[in-house]
């Protein structure tokens, strides 16, 4: 997927249950062999996060238990239980960026944020996520921020990166 359609993902995304939505969503998908990645990511593409009720609704409609759903749910990294913030600020923690200084710069900037990973900032306009390698090894510490992708981030740029967002 290009970086334009991830930031255009990111910006577009409702936030607003619509079971009629949820229900195109799993029709135009189910007749597919192994359907329920693509269900699952068009449900996020469409929500932002992936509420109980989806859960639910893909285990009656693909014949499965919800632990079944639940389990892939959170087993990929990239699936929310719970809405992003308006902007979301993924930081690499491959071996690559770690060895350039991306944890010091993660840890400086979550405790100012006063967030844990995965956290989001009380007025909701920033999530900050851990990534596992975004393919930029050559410009570590790297991350992205609404699917746009930075690199070479010192203390000083993830701190200006994330101010951008809040």
């Amino acid at each position: 997927m290009a970086w334009e359609n991830l930031r255009r993902i990111a910006f577009t995304m409702t936030h607003v249950w619509d079971s009629d939505k949820a229900e195109d969503i799993i029709a135009a998908h189910e007749g597919l062999e192994g359907p329920m990645l693509p269900i699952l990511h068009g449900m996020q593409e469409a929500f932002g996060y992936i509420p109980e009720a989806v859960v639910r609704l893909i285990a009656a409609r693909l014949n499965l238990s919800r632990a079944e759903v639940y389990g892939v749910v959170s087993f990929y990294h990239d699936f929310r239980r719970e809405p992003a913030g308006r902007h979301v600020l993924k930081l690499c923690r491959a071996e690559a960026c770690q060895s350039v200084g991306s944890e010091a710069n993660a840890a400086t900037l979550l405790r100012r944020l006063g967030l844990g990973w995965g956290g989001t900032t009380p007025d909701g306009r920033l999530t900050v996520e851990a990534v596992y390698c975004l393919g930029l090894c050559a410009c570590g510490p790297s991350a992205l921020l609404d699917g746009e992708p930075h690199g070479r981030l010192d203390a000083a740029a993830l701190e200006a990166l994330a101010a951008e967002a809040v």
